[in-house]
Parts: C-alpha cells; sequence; structure tokens
C-alpha cells in the first residue's frame, strides 16, 4: 500500500464521516463503523486513523473498497455527537465497532450490546462497567485502556525533576469523570510521599473554566500543571499550552501528542500503537473471535518525551538525567 493510496483513503473516509453511507456494497465486504473522540482535523486523530488503516491492511489483508468498508465519524468532545453517530453507525449494521475513546464506548454500549465493540484509549473498563473483568470481559465489548491509574503518580515524580522548584502543583481534570477523579487519587497518593509540594486542583468542564483557572493559579511563583488523560483537555489542548507558556509553567501530559503541540513533557503509551494493536482485535473478531474470549490489554512500553524548545521559553534547563533517559527529545 502505498503513501499516496493511503492519503487518498483517509480523505475518502473524512468525507464519508460527513455524508450519506455507502449501500451497495459486495456479500464478501466486512463493515467498520469508528467513532473517533477527536475533530477531523485534529493531525492526533488522522495519525490514529492511519495507524488503524495501515495494520488492518498490511498486517491483516483488509482493504477499504475491496474486502472491508470503515464508516468514520468524528466526534471531538462532545458527548451529544457521540450519542447520535453511535446510533448512526450501529444503524449501519456494522460487524465490529471500534470506539475511541471512553465516551465512544459509553455511547455505543447505549446503543448495542450485540454489535462487537473494541475500544481503545479507554481506561478504567471494569470500573466504569464496559467489561466484567480484563481476563474474561465478558458482553461485546473488550480492547485497550490508555493506561493504568499508578501512571498517575509517575507524572508527579517526573514534574518535580523537570522543575525542581516546584512547590504548587496543580491537576487539570474534568471531575464528571470517573477515570479523572482515579488518576487524581493516583496523584495524590504520590503526593504524600513528596515533602514541600501543595497539591489543588483545576477543573476543565468549558474553556472559560479552564482559562480562569489557570490565570489565578498562574499568578503564583513556583507553580507547575499536571494535565489528565480526558476529552475536554485533548480538545483544548492547544488553548492549555499557549496559556500555560503565558504563565511560565512546566506541565506534563498523559500522551505525546502534547509536547508535539508545545507542551514541555508526557510520560504515557504510544496512542498509534494502540490503535494498531486495535486492529488486531478487528481481525480476529471479523474471522469469528468474540469479545469475551479477548482479554483487555495495558500498554506494553510507556515513553517519556521532552520539548526542548517549550523548556526554553520558560526559561527551564531540563536536567541531563532525564534527557539521557528520554524516548524522544523535541527540539
Amino acid at each position: 500500500m502505498t503513501r499516496r493510496w493511503l492519503i487518498s483513503l483517509l480523505g475518502g473516509l473524512v468525507a464519508v464521516s460527513v455524508a450519506q453511507p455507502l449501500v451497495a456494497r459486495a456479500d464478501k465486504t466486512r463493515r467498520v463503523g469508528l467513532l473517533i473522540n477527536l475533530r477531523s482535523d485534529d493531525p492526533e486523530g488522522q495519525n490514529r486513523l492511519m495507524a488503524f488503516v495501515q495494520a488492518l491492511h498490511q498486517k491483516f489483508g483488509w482493504t477499504e473498497g475491496s474486502n472491508i468498508h470503515i464508516d468514520l465519524r468524528w466526534a471531538s468532545d462532545d458527548a451529544n455527537l457521540s450519542r447520535r453517530y453511535a446510533e448512526e453507525l450501529v444503524a449501519l449494521a456494522p460487524d465490529v465497532l471500534l470506539a475511541s475513546g471512553t465516551q465512544a464506548v459509553v455511547a455505543f454500549q447505549r446503543v448495542t450490546r450485540s454489535v462487537p465493540i473494541v475500544f481503545v484509549n479507554a481506561t478504567d473498563p471494569v470500573g466504569a462497567g464496559f467489561v466484567s473483568s480484563v481476563a474474561r470481559p465478558g458482553g461485546n465489548t473488550t480492547g485497550f485502556v490508555a493506561f493504568e491509574y499508578s501512571i498517575s503518580g509517575k507524572w508527579l515524580e517526573l514534574l518535580r525533576k523537570l522543575a525542581p522548584q516546584t512547590t504548587r502543583v496543580a491537576v487539570l481534570r474534568d471531575p464528571a469523570l470517573a477515570s479523572n477523579i482515579g488518576q487524581f487519587a493516583a496523584i495524590q497518593s504520590a503526593a504524600s510521599f513528596s515533602s514541600g509540594v501543595e497539591l489543588s486542583v483545576i477543573d476543565s468542564h468549558d474553556v472559560n473554566e479552564i482559562e480562569r483557572g489557570l490565570a489565578v493559579f498562574g499568578h503564583e511563583p513556583n507553580g507547575a500543571i499536571i494535565t489528565t488523560a480526558s476529552p475536554s483537555t485533548g480538545a483544548n489542548r492547544k488553548l492549555v499550552i499557549s496559556l500555560l507558556r503565558r504563565y511560565r509553567l512546566p506541565d506534563i501530559y498523559p500522551f505525546r501528542y502534547y509536547p508535539a503541540d508545545g507542551g514541555l513533557a508526557s510520560y504515557g503509551p504510544d496512542t498509534a500503537e494502540q490503535f494498531k494493536r486495535a486492529a488486531e482485535y478487528v481481525d480476529r473478531i471479523l474471522k469469528g473471535a468474540k469479545p469475551s474470549e479477548l482479554p483487555v490489554q495495558a500498554p506494553t512500553k510507556y515513553e517519556l518525551v521532552l520539548n526542548l524548545k517549550a523548556a526554553k521559553a520558560i526559561g527551564l534547563e531540563i536536567p541531563s538525567s532525564l534527557l539521557s533517559t528520554a524516548d524522544e527529545v523535541i527540539e
């Protein structure tokens, strides 16, 4: 599969996401419904889509327009859109559904308990009720978690190494999400073992709340920010990063696309790799496997990514010990 062919395919998928679905298809063609919790113009969303489509084709022989058809919807951080698109995709009689993010899983499970669902980048699927257990999911849903809550404590540890002068840490989170509560609890636990750190929260329900919270926090010295994994912070990451640069606050995130957009650092899984692994589960289900037989999997590797330009912008010198162990350094 050439890159030109893939780019053409992705363009077609974006078009399909807002147009009426194709009705006529050969009997041998299988159908996949894909709901992504980002905007269609978000490079991270395109990266995830490309990783999934490439893996389906290169590893498992599924080719759009030949033996598979992908119906795509981009919901961004919009629960109402997620619900509407989930209904649309299930109405197309897919063989399997792929849910990107916790919100997409909620939307799909609200509509169907029979069509197989594979999720990617969801958090705490047992606690959220998506599956019965990690080893034996039961029902029609399985997939790949974004990370385990214990990783959240690592963000505080790394942040203090990046900026040793830090005495105040604010956690940017959405309190309406159970997963964000779990992440914050892990950070609180880590803070109890880290002397001299005052921990607080900034809620991220909407843009105005983020702006107000960061403005208040940013006017006091020796502060730093941990951003948890949530649809609202992901969708508004450029705003968050620009505000943190304005207030010269050190920052750490759960995914690489934050430092790629100008954030200081991230520690978390390779999201594209997660979508490649999801392609394997989709392939196995299309060939007869049941979601209840496929265990939920966690990332196999976590990566530290550092952005030197961001460090320079806030007058921070990253310790050589972190630079030497980083998986990627963006200059």
